[in-house]
């Protein structure tokens, strides 16, 4: 065989290896994606306020559930970002995250009425499972991609989440519309295995591309992972773009977050959505998803990420600013899809552009810094959505008007506040400089 052929076989062996590579990474996102569908969005959220707890207890219990454990990840996600960059353990470290994650998820099956103890215990574990794996799964992008090809292999793990997200809800959620709540818990146990199953071919065939640094005689890794964290916060004047980007991340994020914690919340105040209109939307929006992922991350690739980044917060912004104009649900549905297309876009890319924006040998760790402000969001966003919600509605009613349309005056009030948090956000966006594979970022 000539030097000609055995290159072109080697070459071939390397690009199917990375094809195997990739997917497998993908197949992750698909699994995590039942949880998020399940446990967060559709079914354990209502399941816990609802039954578990009942009333408007419910409600701040799970408030308190959903913070405590984003505290945790918050303050943990930097030191194990650069504890896996030092021993380049990223796959092991989400491996045990993952496992977390699975086994109270799968625990929350047990969960009935009035175990508000144990059913806020399971939760707060699979979520900080969930939040701390996804930050050893983000890091492991540049393991699978190029430089080239960052931004469509992190749309495309995005989308192939959104088809997972799809793929529970319609396990799970059309059987509870048939059987009843008695399908309930056996959710949870369906979408610990969906987790897991899709989860393995990660474990089996991503590779990190480094080795583990040499760790010095008499230092301990947690030692030097401090020390290592220590020195990046006293550097990060040296990655003034990194930061620039993480306070837009942080502000337009807030407005994001805010949006999917209450879309169903505006759906049925507003527009009267019923469960079952509710599971179409849910549906919708994971659908258009797929596409803006994809679509988004070949901009990225194409142009830069902070295009695609600002054309998608564009189309955002201009989608929730129609709910102050819409009257019917139809609409509703219609800027669901936009805002589905866009926003999972948004997502994606802002995931590759903290890989082109951070220093090779932080990557974990920076991804560290991607959760802290994703948590941050957790809290503020939220939290001023429904003050201001709640505020306005008590100044509409002491005003005479009857509560129903006092309660839909406070969340257009409310809604104003997710398009400030967008604007101001992909305002700041506009200062951080332009990078892509051709322009990469130098330090």
């Amino acid at each position: 065989m000539s030097n000609v052929d055995s290159k072109a076989v080697r070459d071939k062996e390397v690009d199917k290896a990375t094809k195997k590579s990739r997917w497998s990474w993908y197949f992750y996102d698909f699994g995590n994606s039942a949880y998020a569908s399940i446990v967060l969005l559709a079914v354990y959220s209502a399941y816990f306020k609802n039954a578990v707890v009942g009333g408007a207890d419910g409600t701040r219990l799970w408030g308190i559930s959903v913070g405590l454990a984003a505290i945790i990840v918050a303050i943990v996600s930097p030191i194990l970002g650069a504890i896996a960059d030092f021993t380049k353990s990223k796959k092991k470290l989400l491996f045990i995250f993952t496992i977390i994650s699975v086994i109270f998820t799968a625990l929350l099956f047990f969960v009935r009425e009035g175990d508000i103890l144990i059913g806020m215990l399971f939760f707060i574990l699979a979520e900080i499972g969930y939040r701390a794996a996804q930050v050893f799964y983000d890091a492991l992008l540049t393991d699978v991609s190029t430089p080239e090809s960052i931004g469509f292999v992190s749309g495309k793990g995005w989308a192939v989440g959104m088809l997972g997200g799809i793929v529970a809800l319609l396990i799970v959620l059309l059987p509870i519309q048939t059987i009843g709540n008695d399908f309930i818990p056996y959710a949870f146990l369906i979408t610990a295995a969906l987790y897991l199953i899709f989860s393995v071919p990660t474990f089996l065939n991503v590779r990190e591309k480094h080795e583990k640094e040499q760790i010095p005689e008499g230092k301990g890794v947690i030692t030097l992972a401090f020390g290592k964290l220590a020195q990046t916060f006293r550097s990060l004047k040296s990655y003034k773009e990194f930061i620039k980007y993480m306070i837009s991340f942080l502000i337009y994020n807030d407005g994001i977050m805010m949006l999917m914690d209450f879309a169903a919340i505006i759906g049925a105040t507003l527009y009267g959505m019923n469960q079952m209109d509710l599971i179409i939307f849910v549906i919708l929006i994971h659908v258009s998803g797929t596409f803006g992922a994809l679509l988004f991350g070949r901009i990225s690739d194409k142009k830069s990420s902070k295009e695609a980044v600002i054309i998608s917060l564009l189309i955002l912004i201009a989608s929730v600013t129609g709910l102050f104009f819409i009257t019917n649900i139809v609409w509703f549905y219609v800027i669901g899809v936009l805002a589905g297309f866009s926003l999972s876009g948004a997502q994606a890319v802002s995931r590759s552009m903290v890989s082109q924006l951070a220093p090779a040998d932080k990557i974990a760790e920076f991804y560290g810094f991607l959760s802290v402000a994703g948590r941050t969001s957790t809290f503020v966003g939220p939290l001023v959505f429904s003050t201001i919600s709640y505020r306005m509605h008590n100044w509409y009613v002491n005003q005479g008007v009857d509560s129903v349309t006092a309660e839909q005056n406070g969340l257009l009030w409310a809604i104003g506040s997710i398009v400030f948090f967008l604007v101001v956000g992909m305002l700041l966006l506009f200062l951080v400089k332009r990078i892509s594979s051709k322009d990469p970022m130098e330090y």
